[in-house]
């Protein structure tokens, strides 16, 4: 029986559990970040990217999501320039062959970035250039930041098995390492991080618990 304490003090009670709690962007914390979040910082290339069709935009990751966000607004912006903080990019080697044959991308390494800047709206961003220490400014009207997502597992993370990214790790019946505890959603390892997945996967695990409890 598995016990869940609530802040006003009321505990609930269940013989199986799903959790459910998603997982949120990992952010770059400068300053005006927050401050332009929706007018213009954006996270998710598949829902805003057509906002932003004809536009010089920015790609904030060198990793694969990074590469594949670059490669899939290059079709529809005017202009990409993705940054990266190390001295090269940390994305396959097929993305990166895939990006670099793109007229309207540009790749900027050793970028560190200290501000977005806008009045109503976003209109660029500083970056320090890591390898001669020289502050620069670049005129943009969108920012899309894919330096990774952070599952929301802090409360378990001495409960069950987690990923090295801190995902909760399931299998096929989407049932953690702790009978009983099942999990849905981009809180776990499923791959693709889609709300449409994350909708199957409440359903596989809502069967996966019934399936569990009838065999108690």
């Amino acid at each position: 029986m598995a016990s869940v304490v609530l802040d006003n003090g009321a505990t609930l009670q269940a013989r199986a559990v799903i959790i459910a709690t998603g997982a949120r962007w990992r952010n770059v914390n400068v300053p005006g970040e927050q401050a332009y979040k929706n007018k213009g910082v954006a996270y998710c290339p598949h829902c805003d990217g057509p906002l932003f069709k004809g536009k010089d935009v920015a790609v904030i990751g060198g990793g694969n999501s990074g590469i594949e966000a670059a490669i899939d607004l290059a079709n529809i912006v005017g202009h990409v320039t993705l940054f990266e903080f190390a001295s090269e990019l940390k994305a396959d080697d097929i993305l990166q062959k895939r990006l670099y044959s793109l007229s309207n991308v540009d790749v900027i390494l050793n970028a560190q970035t200290t501000e977005v800047i806008g009045k109503d709206k976003v209109s660029g961003m500083t970056y320090l250039d890591r390898k001669t220490n020289e502050k620069k400014t670049i005129e943009l009207e969108g920012i899309f930041i894919q330096i990774g997502l952070l599952p929301n597992t802090d409360f378990v993370k001495n409960t069950v098995d987690l990923s090295k990214f801190g995902e909760i790790m399931i299998d096929n019946h989407n049932q953690s390492s702790l009978p009983g505890l099942f999990a849905a959603g981009d809180v776990t390892t499923v791959p693709y991080k889609q709300i449409i997945i994350a909708m199957g996967e409440g359903a596989k695990a809502s069967l996966g618990a019934f399936d569990y409890l009838i065999r108690q």
